[in-house]
């Protein structure tokens, strides 16, 4: 039987901004020790922000991403269900990660095509 291949996850976290730093890293810590993941989460901490409309009536929250892999996934509900239990975490969105941000990208005709297209746009005005 063929090994299964690792899922890499994206985990988007917002946690309630009057949240020490270190209660947010031992909370990070202990949701992550659930995942059972090979090789330790990467998190990148996009700190305090303001929120687009307010959550649990608070207008600011510290936000988190990390991105895991997992081989087996059915620890993924215990870990949504801890995060849902958690009055600290505001929000979360735990997704597949497909590729980087961004746009994909272009190959050497494709760039030369865009800069023919872009060269007759301006000629044209």
């Amino acid at each position: 039987m063929p090994a299964k291949a690792n899922r890499t996850y994206e985990a988007v976290y917002i946690f309630d901004s009057a949240l020490e730093d270190n209660a947010i890293a031992e909370k990070l810590a202990r949701h992550h020790g659930l995942l059972k993941a090979a090789a330790e989460p990467t998190v990148e901490h996009w700190g305090r922000r303001q929120l687009a409309y307010p959550i649990k009536r608070r207008e600011s929250g510290y936000y988190a991403i990390a991105t895991f892999s997992l081989a087996d996934t059915t620890v993924l509900p215990e870990f949504e269900r801890a995060l849902k239990l958690d009055e600290g975490v505001l929000r979360y969105l735990i997704s597949l990660h497909e590729r980087e941000l961004g746009a994909p990208p272009m190959s050497e005709e494709e760039l030369a095509a865009r800069r023919a297209k872009d060269e007759d746009d301006e000629d044209e005005e």
